[in-house]
């Protein structure tokens, strides 16, 4: 390429300052992405509800209309966004032509390398709770009444009558099994057939006494910066989020360590010579920090995860003899944490 030529992904990079261009990228931020999972049970009680100990001699059922939350796990993840307090101004200079790689955020992703035009972003939903999310429901089909069932005079005639035809159903299923019947089914297909008939009769039966139980899935992301204050959040079995004034939730605190990276000057003396340093080039790369993300809830740690966090790296210019030579260098950086991937020529 021509010296003084200009390669870059993101038209706004270029600025001019003093009739001169500028070519402008930022340091990469970590943020942390949180998603937590739950579940919604709402539970509901038969219309027998009240005879099914007495009737069918059930001790596990449904006695009131009830919703409740229970929150699975947090998966911990990060995002990469410009930091726009780190910005770096590159103009042209003798020998080290402009041929930088920004992305549409701003970020340098490469030098000398061949400019790939970047798929468009997928929009990020970042509301609280996920839209799409997927649902488990457990639907009570309509019951195979009887004639009796339906002509019954009250209530507990009603439940009487139930019950009766749950018992005939297993009673039908025993002699089946054990080949009781006059008419017993033709091959073993039609015999499952005819069994799982059965089952569904009895299940939709018994939850006219015992309730049903309904499950749905779903999630909350939440994004936070490291470097800010974390407010807490709160869950409660009775009402999933909620806020600190609801007496029956339980904090769910964010703990993050952070671990800047530290600058080690080289030793500048040799047997009692001072090393003569390298002259820097106007390009940086950045020495990433990290640090350990805790997500506690009811005093219980439910999620853990060590994360590279790119804003407590320190920048760090390339020597000037990297790109001496012929040929220049082709140098291939890490968007995420701003790190150098490889050198070659």
């Amino acid at each position: 390429m021509l010296a003084g030529a200009i390669m870059i992904c993101a038209s706004y990079a270029q600025v001019v300052e003093k009739g001169e261009p500028v070519l402008v990228y930022y340091s990469p931020k970590t943020m942390i992405n949180l998603e937590f999972h739950y579940t919604i049970e709402t539970q509901e009680p038969g219309i027998y509800s009240e005879y099914a100990e007495d009737m069918l001699g059930l001790t596990d059922y449904v006695t009131e209309t009830k919703t409740i939350y229970h929150l699975a796990n947090v998966q911990i993840g990060t995002a990469t966004i410009a930091d726009y307090t780190r910005p770096h101004k590159v103009k042209s200079e003798a020998g080290i032509p402009l041929l930088l790689h920004i992305n549409e955020k701003g970020l340098l992703a490469g030098y000398n390398t061949p400019l790939v035009e970047s798929p468009k972003a997928q929009k990020k939903h970042e509301s609280s709770t996920k839209a799409g999310v997927k649902s488990r429901i457990v639907s009570m089909k309509s019951a195979p009444y009887l004639d009796d069932v339906l002509q019954a005079a009250s209530p507990l005639a009603q439940a009487n009558a139930v019950a009766k035809q749950i018992f005939h159903i297993r009673e039908t299923r025993m002699y089946l099994l054990s080949g009781e019947v006059e008419h017993s089914p033709a091959d073993g297909k039609a015999m499952k057939e005819v069994l799982e008939e059965l089952d569904k009769q009895e299940q939709a039966l018994t939850e006219l006494f015992t309730g049903k139980k309904t499950t749905r899935k779903e999630s909350k992301f939440v994004r936070i910066d490291p470097e800010e204050e974390i407010p807490n959040m709160f869950f409660s079995e009775e009402n999933g989020f909620t806020n600190r004034d609801n007496v029956d939730a339980d904090s769910i605190v964010v703990k993050v360590a952070l671990y800047k990276q530290e600058y080690f000057s080289p030793n500048t003396k040799k047997r009692g010579r001072k090393k003569k340093m390298p002259e820097v080039s106007q390009i940086v790369y950045n020495l990433p920090g990290n640090g350990d993300v805790e997500v506690v809830y009811n005093e219980r740690t439910i999620a853990k995860r060590s994360v590279i966090l790119a804003q407590l790296g320190i920048d760090v210019p390339l020597a000037k003899d990297v790109f001496a030579g012929p040929e220049l260098p082709v140098i291939v950086f890490n968007e995420k944490t701003g790190n150098i991937i490889s050198i070659s020529k």
